[in-house]
């Protein structure tokens, strides 16, 4: 593997704003700023506010604060900072900034909306006077179940104005998966619509919050978005329509709040049981987001980013919070990617001049299966930057997003973090030349390492991805239970935060993640991380998607069970060609018990493959909570081909 997916030109270098950094502080290229940033996170952290520019109303005194060990450790300390002033109060002064787009936002239908920093402002003003009036301030847990609308952005702004947090809900969620949420952070109020569309169909939310709502006796308020016009129920004094909640513009008014106070609560997905918050501060998480979207992303004032996703995941909020704080363009897209075609993506960049587009590989991987790359007839050359996150990347999907779509000339930023890490832990940087798949390197101010069983730091060698040092945006705990907090990410290693993912580093410092540590599969003593046999399914020309996942044996302990979809559903069943090709690329001993051709695969709206409820079926087991899947009917799917295993059973003749 010597060739790179991506060599970066010296215009781009030159461009660049982690260019900008370092010349500033007088480093020489992106490796020493790596190291440099780890050797001394406060001095890093530090440079990244005052580069940005990032405005704290109270100085820091101190820019880190571990006293109370390094899992409790806060950031700014003595700082007062607000993301609404940081993102929005912060262009207004200046007449040129204020009319700079803030917001476009394109459904399904294709009707298109703007809103420039002033106009969204006003929006946000309004919503933070209707907080005001009924008692919502410092502290208050507000949710956000709303699609992907310029509403939904000038709600997370209104409640940090007011000092509240924001618990940013997915809009797919069910009743039970909203109400588990509004019940763990004690919601007061909640903002949301009478539905959306999706796929050409009103999916109504209303209805849904009523459902949790009935459960959830902490919530007083229920401010609802006439999206669709659709006819609800009313309960008075309880529901409050858009327009009465926020009659009139007004002036902006952004309480002063402290750099520690909590921004948000992002719960983590793919969980059963009591949902997992993380909590994250007002200006830790600004800072984290910011430095993503400014020096991996390379976003400038003015530029469009987009990224293919919801409010209620991570990137949501991450996407928000870091374009604004830098003065560029979000663009929220509400609807499904393929449609009306699968050409739908690629158009939204030519109609919005898009510089900065986030994907999933699951999505790259069904656009691919779906029809052919952008033609000449489809501009993208306003397209600098392709995003990805969500899940590792199979060498196939990944070269068709590089070469058919961003023609060796776009870097693909895939990086890795989470919902408690406030952005990513590995990254790469468009300075930097990339191999296919691969995450670069550690993101700045990240001091991360591959750990063996025994805390050992190891290359060349599959291993747990840990973290040595704190940053400003790692959650401060899950919301309600420090304990679990503790167990969950520190309780490996002693004062290392270890995330529960399987990385390797190569032999010239590329990192590569290779699925879930605990979705890890053990054959016979052999450990093998699913990603790694998917990748190799993913090899052959017939399969469009697929799933492996480890299945308990008396014999061997565990066997792999591999699900796959067709590109062509009436083509030939290679089912049995696969599994060959498995024992062929990673040894007999990891030849598949079990390789199923299905019609359809589970995936959340960003089209994630729901690996645990994959495996649930397999094993026969309760999915549990499926409120977050865009198509809970794949599972019956599955359940008659493990039942019969022929293709007929399956669904796809």
């Amino acid at each position: 593997m010597n060739a790179y997916a991506w060599t970066p030109t010296e215009a781009v270098t030159e461009k660049a704003n982690v260019t900008r950094l370092m010349r500033a502080h007088g480093i020489d290229g992106l490796e020493e700023l790596r190291r440099r940033s780890v050797a001394n996170i406060d001095w890093f952290w530090d440079a990244v506010v005052k580069d940005l520019g990032l405005p704290f109303t109270q100085p820091y005194s101190g820019v880190r604060d571990s006293s109370a060990g390094i899992e409790w450790t806060t950031w700014f300390t003595d700082g007062h900072f607000n993301a609404a002033q940081a993102c929005i109060g912060r262009w207004l002064g200046d007449p040129a900034s204020a009319e700079v787009t803030a917001l476009i936002h394109e459904d399904e239908a294709g009707a298109v909306r703007r809103l420039s920093y002033r106009e969204l402002a006003e929006a946000v003003a309004g919503l933070a006077d209707g907080l005001r009036a009924r008692g919502i301030g410092h502290g208050d847990v507000v949710g956000v179940y709303m699609p992907m609308v310029p509403e939904a952005v000038a709600a997370l702004y209104a409640i940090a104005a007011v000092g509240a947090v924001s618990m940013p809900l997915f809009s797919g969620f069910a009743a039970g998966a909203v109400a588990k949420r509004l019940q763990d952070g004690q919601a007061r109020l909640v903002f949301t619509a009478d539905g959306t569309l999706r796929r050409g169909k009103p999916s109504l939310m209303k209805p849904v919050c009523d459902e949790a709502l009935a459960d959830c006796p902490t919530v007083e308020h229920l401010v609802v978005l006439p999206r669709l016009g659709a006819a609800v129920s009313w309960i008075e004094g309880r529901d409050v329509s858009w327009a009465d909640f926020s009659p009139g513009k007004g002036q902006l008014v952004i309480d002063d709040t402290g750099a520690e106070d909590t921004l948000l609560i992002g719960y983590t997905s793919g969980t059963t049981g009591k949902p997992k918050g993380a909590v994250h501060a007002q200006a830790g998480f600004v800072v984290k987001v910011a430095s993503e979207v400014a020096y991996e992303f390379d976003l400038k004032a003015g530029e469009v980013f987009t990224w293919i996703t919801d409010m209620g995941w991570i990137l949501g909020p991450l996407s928000t919070f870091g374009v604004h704080a830098l003065g560029g363009t979000l663009l929220l897209y509400e609807g499904a990617p393929d449609q009306p075609d699968a050409q739908r993506v690629w158009k939204l960049v030519e109609r919005h001049r898009i510089t900065v587009l986030g994907v999933s590989p699951t999505l790259i991987r069904a656009l691919k299966a779906a029809g052919p790359p952008p033609g000449d007839d489809i501009a993208l050359d306003s397209l600098r930057i392709l995003g990805a996150s969500g899940e590792p990347w199979d060498p196939e999907a990944y070269n068709w997003l590089a070469d058919a779509v961003g023609h060796s000339q776009r870097p693909i930023i895939n990086f890795s973090g989470g919902t408690e890490v406030a952005g990513a832990f590995l990254a790469p940087f468009p300075v930097e030349p990339l191999r296919a798949c691969s995450l670069g390197g550690p993101s700045l101010g990240m001091d991360v390492a591959v750990f063996d069983a025994e805390g050992n730091s190891v290359r060349g060698s599959v291993g747990e991805l840990v973290c040595r040092q704190p940053w400003p945006g790692m959650t401060r705990g899950v919301y309600g239970d420090p304990q679990r907090y503790l167990d969950s990410y520190w309780s490996m290693y002693p004062g290392v935060w270890r995330h529960g993912d399987w990385a390797r580093i190569d032999e010239d410092g590329q990192w590569f993640l290779l699925g879930r540590s605990d979705e890890a599969l053990n054959v016979a003593g052999k450990r093998v991380g699913p990603a790694e046999v998917e990748s190799e399914l993913l090899s052959h020309d017939a399969v469009a998607e697929a799933a492996t996942v480890g299945v308990p044996d008396g014999t061997k302990g565990e066997v792999i069970w591999c699900f796959w979809t067709p590109v062509d559903p009436a083509g030939e069943d290679v089912s049995d060609e696969l599994g060959a090709l498995v024992a062929e690329r990673l040894g007999r001993p990891f030849k598949p018990s079990r390789v199923l051709r299905v019609r359809d695969l589970p995936r959340t709206r960003s089209q994630k493959i729901l690996r645990r409820a994959v495996r649930a079926v397999a094993v026969g087991e309760d999915p549990g909570d499926m409120s977050g899947a865009e198509n809970p009917e794949a599972l019956d799917v599955l359940r008659e081909a493990v039942a019969d295993g022929s293709t007929k059973a399956a669904g796809l003749t």
